[in-house]
């Protein structure tokens, strides 16, 4: 498995812009496509972007689509999340993980510690 480490998060005002980082270790992030998944207190873990190893493709949760997006640097083992237009129900703990640009599933059952983000007026 990759090692992740999650930074970036804090408290937003709605509408407003945060940038979330994930660094891996290893060489071998660039083999993988990438994602980023969050999990809301009581809810389940729902991924909501992926990327592929190239990034040539994504796939995108509804819920997300047009506010937020998904890059990432091979050369820096890094992989980002451009939250805008935060909304209160975007509240969760946002964690990233190796991902099927297909589906947005997890392809890893290891999870780094996340980063929590919270938008509250």
């Amino acid at each position: 498995d990759v090692q992740l480490v999650e930074s970036g998060g804090g408290l937003m005002q709605p509408g407003g812009s945060l940038r979330l980082s994930c660094t891996a270790s290893g060489s071998r992030f660039a083999a993988y496509a990438m994602g980023w998944f969050r999990q809301a207190p009581g809810k389940e873990r729902e991924g909501v972007l992926c990327i592929s190893s190239t990034g040539s493709r994504k796939y995108y949760a509804d819920s997300v689509k047009g506010r937020f997006i998904i890059f990432r640097d091979n050369a820096k083992n890094t992989l980002y999340l451009q939250m805008n237009s935060l909304k209160p129900e975007d509240t969760a703990m946002y964690y990233c993980a190796p991902c099927s640009v297909v589906t947005g599933g997890a392809q890893q059952n290891s999870w780094g510690q996340g980063t929590q983000v919270t938008v509250s007026s």
